[in-house]
């Protein structure tokens, strides 16, 4: 969610802080701010509501001293996104910035205030200032100190403290939420994630839940959670991240949507022997003959991937799947036979849901299985099967790439497990493996239909309302659609199965209403036809997305028809997405949104 950023080292703190932060813009906040420690051990802060450019505006009219330093981009949590709850939060000598939520915050509010100590904001923040601060006031030293006053919260956190007197030393902690800490020549960072520490750093440490650091020029001391002296290893920055840069798009969704052909073929040259027209047995370690159930948990976007993955699985495996939006897995009676296979989807690999529903499967003796795009993230390292998706990274909030490499990975799995399990035999997967690699020429002849697809969104972008629906794996296409469309525009979308339409949905459609349909020519596509009868019978704006037998079939019935390139059926799912994440990427232009950050959301959600 937030994005955290510290420095120690020769060159003035503020702007090398503000860069940093920059790069953590994908993330998603409300607010920012910085505070820096000068020579002479003045702590000083700068703090601005809005977007990092009123920030910037704060320091060119005020710049900050020192060269060391912590920084910070809020979405807001406890209290609105306002300067006075903007980090750094301040209870002198500690200066704080903190990405996740304290739950026991009522609690450790009513314990400061009864010792007279007055709060300047709402959150759940400044209360740990103010524990760390009564501590070293009386005397205790830093670790000592920092070590209880996290025994108090409960919760998820990743902290990182400057010090009013200590121009030379940082201090940083972590349980739930990610954090790094990163080595160049003359400096040492703390950030959020790599992205952050990328352009400044040359070597990366993952602190793990329970690390506390002391870092000072040029080192870091790093402790456990039972205050041990520890060594994590440093691994080299990974390349892929120096590489997060717009270039000459416009915005880094558009970029990344028209990456997806590139990262899909890697992805799937991970996992597919070509060739031999075959999954490569070594990249997926699981023998899905041993494997009763396959249950899948995710949140959001890779949700859906789940959702059109339960369609493989049971089709292609003849394997039951549980699916569960992870937020709900952990709160019902769960039940974990010996032989289902737990699989959670995470895009950073750091979804507080999803880890927390990994870690119940964990405790209850489960193998463990994970989809991440992060392979140092905290779920690939507690997982015992890491299945990549290399997707490189996504810095538009709204997932795209992410998502269809997930599907991408998701599609070779599920053809390994239907010729592990003897439903499909050698040929058969073929089939389907020569399918997949079709995939990547397919989506991008579907990138080749752009301007047509901009043309449409101009009647979707003034609804107050838009109908996503399809049958089969399409419905999850459709689900994701209108999540898309929400996410960037902010128009209200719902998406559903076309057999829900006469339950309820029916009711919303009038001439007002553009009701967008995933089609594809397959098994199903006569039933989706009919439904789209009705809509058509009571006024409603048709934007047909299917191929060109699908496009003949349908006739008038569409207002309108987005044709796309013929494509094997099983990776449909795949093709279709792309010109929905079109319509919502221009839409989304048409009104004027922010598209890279709309308001409201992260890109990584790291509190419950």
């Amino acid at each position: 969610m937030c994005g955290i950023v510290g420095v120690i080292g020769p060159r003035e703190a503020g702007p090398l802080l503000l860069d940093a932060l920059k790069r953590l813009e994908y993330r998603g906040y409300d607010s920012a701010g910085i505070a820096a420690v000068g020579g002479d051990g003045t702590l000083s802060r700068r703090r601005a509501a809005g977007k990092l450019r009123n920030l910037e505006a704060r320091l060119d009219a005020d710049p900050l001293i020192g060269h060391t330093g912590i920084g910070h981009t809020r979405w807001a949590t406890h209290g609105a996104p306002t300067e006075a709850n903007a980090h750094p939060h301040v209870a002198a000598p500690v200066a704080v910035v903190h990405n996740g939520i304290i739950e026991n915050f009522r609690a450790l509010r009513e314990k400061i205030l009864a010792t007279g100590a007055t709060l300047s904001s709402d959150t759940d923040t400044e209360l740990i200032a103010h524990l760390f601060a009564a501590r070293l006031t009386s005397g205790e030293a830093m670790k000592d100190a920092l070590m209880e006053t996290l025994d108090e919260l409960e919760g998820a956190y990743a902290l990182a403290f400057a010090f009013e007197g200590e121009p030379d030393r940082l201090a940083a902690a972590r349980s739930g939420s990610p954090l790094a800490i990163g080595f160049s020549a003359d400096s040492v960072m703390i950030g959020s994630d790599a992205i952050a520490l990328a352009p400044f750093c040359d070597e990366i440490i993952y602190l793990e839940d329970g690390d506390v650091a002391i870092v000072s020029p040029h080192q870091a001391e790093i402790f456990d959670s039972h205050g041990r002296p520890v060594v994590r290893p440093r691994v080299p920055v990974p390349l892929q991240v120096s590489l997060a840069e717009k270039g000459n798009y416009r915005h880094f969704m558009a970029k990344e949507i028209h990456e997806q052909p590139e990262v899909i073929a890697r992805t799937l040259g991970h996992y597919i022997d070509v060739g031999a027209g075959s999954i490569r047995d070594d990249t997926i370690p699981v023998d899905f003959s041993e494997v009763s159930r396959l249950s899948i948990t995710a949140c959001g976007t890779a949700y859906y991937a789940g959702l059109v993955a339960r369609h493989w699985f049971e089709r292609l495996a003849r394997l039951p799947v549980d699916l569960d939006v992870a937020s709900e897995f952990r709160y019902r009676a769960q039940i974990h036979p010996a032989d289902e296979l737990p699989l959670f989807i995470s895009q950073s690999g750091e979804t507080a849901d999803t880890l927390a529903s990994l870690r119940a499967c964990k405790a209850a003796g489960q193998r463990l299985a994970t989809i991440v795009n992060v392979p140092t993230s905290t779920m690939a390292r507690e997982a015992n099967v890491v299945l990549p998706t290399l997707a490189g990274p996504e810095i538009g909030v709204a997932s795209t790439k992410a998502f269809t490499c997930q599907l991408a990975t998701l599609a070779a799995l599920a053809v390994k497990a239907g010729v592990d399990r003897g439903v499909l035999t050698r040929d058969n997967a073929r089939g389907f493996v020569d399918g997949l690699v079709e995939a990547p020429r397919a989506v991008a002849d579907v990138l080749h239909l752009e301007a047509e697809i901009e043309r449409i969104a101009r009647i979707i972008a003034p609804a107050s309302t838009a109908l996503f629906m399809g049958r089969g794996p399409s419905m999850a296409v459709a689900l994701e659609g209108a999540l898309k469309l929400k996410e960037l525009s902010y128009i209200h979308a719902e998406g559903f199965a076309a057999g829900e339409l006469k339950h309820g949905p029916i009711a919303l459609v009038d001439d007002t209403v553009p009701v967008i349909v995933v089609a594809p020519f397959d098994d199903l596509f006569t039933k989706t036809v009919s439904n789209m009868e009705e809509i058509a019978a009571r006024g409603g704006r048709i934007i047909a997305v299917t191929d060109a037998r699908g496009a003949h079939a349908i006739g008038t019935t569409a207002e309108e028809m987005i044709v796309l390139p013929d494509a094997p059926a099983f990776i449909a799912p795949l093709v279709m997405t792309i010109p929905l994440q079109l319509l919502a990427y221009y839409a989304a232009i048409i009104n004027g949104t922010d598209v890279d950050q709309p308001r409201n959301l992260a890109k990584s959600v790291t509190v419950e």
